[in-house]
């Protein structure tokens, strides 16, 4: 049976953060928030960060915009705009491990996912990048996502699982789904499966170069 990982992305946000916090209260599960640097410029919604860690959740960095995969960025600067301004509006929310998601543009694992400018800032600032191995395509599918969600996680050993805390509904079935999963077997764990990890702390994993567009 599976252990699950989850993560939640491109919050906080006022509608679904509080829904999502409130089910993993509940449930006694603790989770990583990978957080939009824009919107923690708004105190309402820097509160909800501020929450999660709080309640023991780890607060991580999904770039500043989430305007795209950082690998098809060629623009100067774009690694500190997106990253290193996120990562200063984190401050001491942050993970001691300074963990950033990129963003995959519907999921996709691949090269376009860094640029080498972002893959080099990654490196001088200590981060660690962390992807994902399941899929609930929650964000497109906020009523039928927990089918998904359901056959990604059963169908591996060490699932990290990415949702969205984003205002389409779609976590309003995140209690149903996780008494599924624990009904199926599967249990729960915060820390990072190894094999979703292509830096730690700087140093570059073996699989690092398969996410960065060097061309």
């Amino acid at each position: 049976m599976p252990t699950v990982t989850l993560s939640f992305d491109n919050g906080p946000d006022p509608e679904a953060t509080p829904i999502v916090l409130e089910v993993l209260r509940r449930r006694g599960l603790r989770a990583t928030f990978f957080v939009l640097g824009k919107w923690l410029a708004d105190p309402a919604r820097r509160r909800l960060a501020e929450q999660a860690h709080a309640e023991g959740h780890w607060i991580g960095n999904h770039t500043f915009t989430h305007g795209g995969p950082l690998g098809r960025r060629a623009d100067p600067g774009h690694a500190d705009a997106e990253i290193g301004r996120t990562e200063a509006l984190i401050g001491a929310l942050g993970h001691p491990d300074r963990l950033f998601r990129p963003v995959g543009g519907g999921g996709r694992l691949g090269p376009h996912l860094l640029s080498v400018e972002a893959r080099d800032h990654l490196a001088a600032s200590g981060a660690t990048v962390v992807t994902w191995s399941a899929l609930a395509h929650d964000w497109e599918d906020p009523e039928d996502w927990p089918k998904r969600g359901m056959a990604e996680c059963l169908g591996q050993d060490r699932p990290l699982l990415v949702l969205h805390d984003i205002p389409n509904g779609g976590m309003r079935h995140l209690d149903a789904f996780l008494g599924r999963l624990a009904d199926a077997g599967a249990t729960f764990r915060q820390d990072i499966p190894e094999h979703c990890i292509a830096m730690h702390r700087g140093v570059a994993a073996a699989g690092l170069d398969a996410y960065v567009t060097t061309g």
